[in-house]
């Protein structure tokens, strides 16, 4: 119970500490609380400070085998470092204390351990896409690059081009009824590529991510423990306990039965 207290307390400090974050973006609000808020981010970064230490003194060596501890402690870290000069870039890095929620809610971590666990079957999917696109623009880059040339002159304007196609932003107006002005059947070039790379590529990401997230929970070692480590202590003292008392009420029947002399 007194570590599900803590866990709360910790996941509503940094819930505080992303709202503040926000509020330093407003220049209305920071003239007439600057000082405030610059004084509770301080005291919640110490707050973080002390319970990282805790959890380093906690758990020793396994904290540093600990991904997700390694992950705080390098977020931790970009906010002690300071944030001027040269190394101004760092303060707007703050931002990433936010991510520690992650650590702190258990259903966001098995979210991103599904990720994580599908990089290596997305690998071939985008190793797909790219072979999709080096072909369309090669074939683009020929057919309307002499007339289109901000758009398919090169290589890579073919590329840029494809992927804001792909994403369908402005891909009839800006890009296909231009071109079909010059060219009348281009409409096929466009209509193929877009049911290839938008509808069947991007849609196996979205495959693997199921796929992965599935496995994720058919593995029972993903499985979170419905038991906290301190539970299981109380749980077997009790049973102990029970176990003692239960032979101690066999021994006084046991004595009981015996005829009395």
């Amino acid at each position: 119970m007194h570590q599900h207290w803590v866990q709360h307390t910790i996941v509503g400090l940094i819930l505080l500490n992303a709202i503040l974050l926000g509020m330093e973006t407003d220049p209305g609000v920071m003239d007439q609380f600057g000082d405030e808020i610059g004084l509770f981010d301080h005291g919640l970064l110490v707050i973080f400070i002390i319970e990282t230490l805790l959890m380093i003194f906690a758990k020793g060596r396994k904290y540093w085998t600990d991904p997700w501890c390694l992950f705080d402690f390098i977020v931790i870290a970009i906010a002690v470092m300071p944030s001027s000069g040269d190394l101004y870039l760092l303060r707007p890095m703050r931002i990433l204390r936010v991510l520690r929620l992650i650590n702190r809610v258990e259903s966001m971590k098995r979210v991103v351990s599904g990720l994580v666990s599908s990089i290596s079957s997305l690998g071939s999917v985008v190793g797909l896409l790219l072979i999709v696109f080096y072909v369309f623009a090669v074939i683009s880059t020929n057919l309307f690059g002499s007339v289109f040339p901000e758009l398919f002159g090169s290589l890579g304007h073919s590329f840029f081009t494809l992927f804001q196609v792909m994403t369908l932003e402005s891909w009839s107006d800006g890009i296909a009824r231009p071109i079909m002005e010059k060219f009348p059947y281009a409409w096929v070039f466009f209509v193929i590529f877009i049911l290839i790379a938008t509808f069947v590529v991007v849609n196996l990401f979205i495959a693997v991510i199921v796929d992965s997230f599935a496995s994720l929970k058919d593995d029972p070692a993903q499985e979170p423990q419905t038991l906290q480590s301190d539970e299981i202590v109380v749980k077997r003292d009790e049973f102990l306990a029970f176990q003692k008392e239960l032979s101690e009420l066999r021994e006084l029947i046991t004595q009981l039965k015996r005829p009395q002399t």
